[in-house]
């Protein structure tokens, strides 16, 4: 299977990241990362989505890895297949397996890295980062496994900002949905005011408003009042529902503003 590019199509208030292959495969020895939403200049960043700073899809081929940047994040680590092995700066280290999530509090100063831990299998890995609401966090993690039976049928909620429904606690107004889905089943997840989403298809094919989703596809969403998916296929995805940051809370307080003139 080829690394795929992102490529964005604007639809109102939706805009789809559509995945297309490129034009030469990668090295054996790379590490692939591909990233899905890269954090955008502040400029130009969307109400809802400054809190987001990437959201990426990765194979890691055998004893690949990388090492991140000395950054404050929250990071969420998903291992959909193969093993990822973890170890920072400080000394600590483990294995995230198959079916298991990740939080991991990065705190300034700390450099971690991330690499496939098989000697033959492919490592495949979702992964966002988040800024986390306040600086001067601890660094530390926190790691769960939740099987396809609990996120068959429904979105699972894996992370929180309170840990609600044993998930992981994220240091952030973000909330963490995994699903998987039978064909033709249908599950509409509602936002609140002021909140956007991300939702990521991970694998199969669904319909979302009047887009055609497929492996790979991505959809940010903002001014709706939910997100209604319909599987087209068995179909997994990952929802990310996210409160208004501080870009939103800046850019509503001026149209407020600006309406009371």
């Amino acid at each position: 299977m080829g690394w795929l590019c992102g490529e964005h199509v604007w639809t109102g208030v939706l805009t789809l990241c559509r995945l297309r292959a490129p034009t030469k495969p990668p090295r054996r020895n790379a590490t692939p990362w591909q990233t899905l939403y890269p954090q955008a200049p502040p400029t130009t960043v969307r109400p809802g989505f400054d809190t987001l700073q990437v959201l990426r899809e990765g194979k890691l081929p055998p004893r690949s890895g990388k090492l991140e940047p000395r950054l404050e994040l929250e990071v969420l680590t998903y291992v959909r297949s193969g093993t990822l092995a973890y170890e920072d700066s400080r000394g600590r280290s483990g294995l995230i397996m198959a079916g298991e999530f990740q939080r991991m509090t990065t705190g300034a100063g700390v450099r971690y890295g991330e690499a496939n831990a098989s000697a033959s299998e492919w490592a495949h890995v979702f992964q966002v980062w988040l800024r986390p609401a306040s600086t001067g966090l601890e660094p530390g993690h926190e790691q769960k496994r939740f099987g396809t039976g609990v996120r068959r049928g429904r979105l699972c909620l894996v992370a929180s900002p309170e840990g609600a429904e044993g998930s992981l606690n994220v240091y952030q107004d973000a909330r963490l949905y995994s699903g998987i889905l039978e064909a033709g089943q249908h599950i509409v997840h509602g936002l609140g005011a002021g909140r956007c989403a991300w939702l990521q298809l991970v694998e199969g094919a669904a319909s979302f408003a009047d887009l055609s989703l497929v492996t790979g596809d991505g959809v940010e969403i903002c001014d709706e009042p939910s997100v209604s998916i319909t599987a087209s296929t068995d179909t997994e995805v990952l929802l990310l529902d996210l409160g208004a940051g501080a870009a939103a809370a800046q850019v509503l307080a001026a149209e407020g503003r600006s309406a009371s003139a």
